[in-house]
């Protein structure tokens, strides 16, 4: 007998070393004897009890939750019942695997005469025949047609096609089962039993369900009795075997498919090194990585295994972990490769602590350290900082620009406007308090017309899109919006966009420059919205609103214009929401509401509110 223990019993393949060898030593055989030794050697030198012994302690003590069946497989042709069902106990467990020993001991004896049929050299396919071979016409037609079919037939078209009832179909079905499990525990199906033997531990925990119909030239033959493939017959004999989305999976595919995630928990693992670990869950190592592919929330992204779940802050995060550096925006969407626009991934990238923007346009994540960029005027202010409160402009460009993406002539801008003076030629520092007071508009942003807070408490300002805005032309901005962003008169604010910068400066009024490419991004059409701010790093963010449906009740025109497009149980949670978004504090009332909007001079908000707004 060519055999080892550990090919008859798949799970000593996929247990650690480390926990079978305190139970499965022997000092009379060597060394890792369950896959060294013949198993007829071991049992002759130990004693065939003393094995059973010792498979039954690692039964218990390392796969207690696995079915028997799973465990020695050759029980599920022995006694198909009981394969079902755990360990109950060592010496339940011990009794049954040292009968299986023993039969299967016995089968390969030299001394043994064998029958005809069990020839060692006669194929596989002509034992399987021999099965069928004494069916009459019907049960040949139940066993092709029903229980060995791809496309299985209904009860009730075979018995139309042999004139008998559906109860009788039924019960010719059920002896042709039991005449096939009756030949497959009789001695001469025993060269098949120990091809399953083998066949489940090629087949390990999970393979592509291909992969069963090349396991062996001969799975591909026909069988002469049945006209099927032969490997669609020994697919049954495969018990505990679900087929998946295209997998043959051992047990729960669901359950293999989470104790696969659960792997990869800590973030992303090398492939060869998650190929080891995944095949500790009994996985061929040649099939492991197409595995891997195949679980929801994993992906294999750049030689690697990660964690990839729904939130595309979370893709971010793990596309930024296999880099192990800082990316743009831009090689962020092209690496998580779905249909994710740039302008929401910026977004994100701005709004989670997560991330930390360390240049104009590239970000990395917040946990391996690092200086934030923080926009030009900010970190001018810090180079001033460290030089101890004065600093040369020379030294400042020559930092900025050697460390991060930006031109010497927009430090050199900022450098000379607000907030900034002059001590000597060619140094500046941070103005006097009273200096550097912030502009005073005569609206603050809450009484701003066509501005609105988010929840995250950021103002954003509504721009209807026009044929202008659409030709590439700028447009103007309210003071109290302009000044909510730290501008003041004659001052000027680069803000930066996946598609280059925007300027908005500030001369007769505040204007910001064209926005074309960003509508070109979202696809926008003349009557679209777009709803716009600019975060503390100097990024200029976007949402996109269509034009509203046609037909919509008043109600929700109104809330289509603050940027709300979810439903609403009545016009007052509609108020609330409304005022929420101006500024007015919770459980204003109504008329304050409306009075607010006047104040503000939304009326076209009013217009879907009031009859009367003015």
């Amino acid at each position: 007998m060519n055999l080892s223990l550990s090919d008859i019993v798949p799970p000593l393949r996929w247990t650690a070393p480390s926990q079978v060898e305190p139970i499965a030593s022997d000092p009379r055989l060597p060394d890792a004897w369950w896959q060294a030794l013949p198993l007829d050697r071991a049992c002759l030198i130990a004693g065939t009890a003393e094995v059973a012994t010792r498979l039954a302690d690692l039964a218990t003590a390392c796969w207690g939750h696995l079915p028997l069946g799973d465990i020695l497989p050759l029980l599920r042709m022995t006694d198909p019942e009981v394969s079902l069902r755990t360990p109950e106990g060592r010496e339940p467990a011990r009794a049954l695997f040292a009968g299986v020993l023993e039969r299967l001991l016995a089968s390969d004896s030299p001394g043994r005469e064998a029958p005809p049929a069990s020839r060692p050299d006669r194929p596989i396919p002509e034992l399987i025949d021999d099965i069928f071979s004494p069916l009459d016409e019907r049960q040949r037609a139940i066993a092709k047609d029903r229980v060995y079919a791809e496309r299985r037939v209904t009860l009730d078209e075979l018995a139309q096609r042999f004139s008998v009832t559906r109860e009788r179909i039924r019960q010719i079905e059920r002896d042709l089962r039991d005449h096939v499990q009756a030949r497959l525990a009789a001695p001469e199906a025993a060269p098949l039993a120990a091809h399953l033997v083998w066949l489940r531990g090629r087949l390990g925990s999970a393979v592509p369900a291909d992969d069963l119909a090349a396991a062996v030239p001969w799975h591909r033959a026909e069988l002469a009795t049945l006209g099927v493939p032969t490997w669609r017959f020994v697919r049954t004999l495969l018990t505990g075997y679900d087929q998946v989305d295209g997998w043959l999976v051992a047990g729960g595919a669901d359950e293999l498919k989470e104790k696969t995630r659960q792997l990869f928990g800590d973030g992303p693992v090398k492939l060869p090194d998650a190929v080891t670990m995944v095949a500790q869950l009994g996985l061929r190592e040649d099939v492991a990585e197409r595995w891997l592919a195949s679980v929801p929330h994993l992906r294999v992204l750049e030689g690697h295994v990660v964690p990839w779940p729904r939130s595309v802050n979370e893709k971010a995060e793990a596309v930024l972990a296999v880099a192990e550096g800082p990316l743009s925006p831009e090689e962020i969407q092209t690496r998580i490769g779905e249909d994710y626009s740039l302008v929401g991934i910026r977004n994100q990238l701005t709004a989670d602590e997560r991330f930390l923007r360390v240049d104009r346009n590239r970000y990395g994540l917040t946990r391996w350290g690092g200086e934030e960029y923080i926009g030009i005027r900010e970190m001018i202010v810090r180079e001033i900082e460290r030089a101890g409160g004065e600093a040369s402009v020379n030294s400042i460009v020559a930092n900025l620009t050697t460390r991060y993406e930006v031109s010497e002539s927009s430090v050199r801008a900022y450098a000379g406007g607000p907030g900034f003076e002059r001590t000597q030629r060619g140094w500046i520092r941070v103005a006097a308090p009273e200096q550097a007071e912030p502009y005073q508009p005569r609206r603050d942003v809450s009484m701003t017309r066509r501005s609105f807070r988010s929840r995250d408490g950021r103002w954003w300002h509504r721009v209807d899109v026009n044929a202008e805005h659409l030709r590439g032309s700028g447009s103007p901005l309210p003071t109290g919006f302009a000044a909510h962003l730290g501008m003041a008169p004659g001052g000027q604010l680069t803000t930066s966009t996946p598609s280059g910068d925007v300027v908005i400066s500030w001369h007769n009024q505040p204007t910001m420059g064209s926005v074309r490419a960003v509508l070109a991004e979202y696809n926008a059409a003349e009557g679209d919205s777009i709803f716009l701010t600019v975060s503390d790093g100097g990024e200029l963010l976007t949402r996109y609103l269509p034009q509203a449906a046609q037909g919509l009740p008043p109600i929700n025109m109104a809330l289509h214009l603050i940027g709300y497009t979810a439903p609403v149980a009545s016009e007052a949670e509609a108020l609330r929401l409304i005022g929420a978004r101006i500024g007015l504090a919770e459980g204003a009332s109504r008329e304050e509401v409306l009075t607010r909007l006047r104040e503000r001079g939304d009326r076209d908000i009013l217009a879907f509110l009031a009859p009367d707004p003015l």
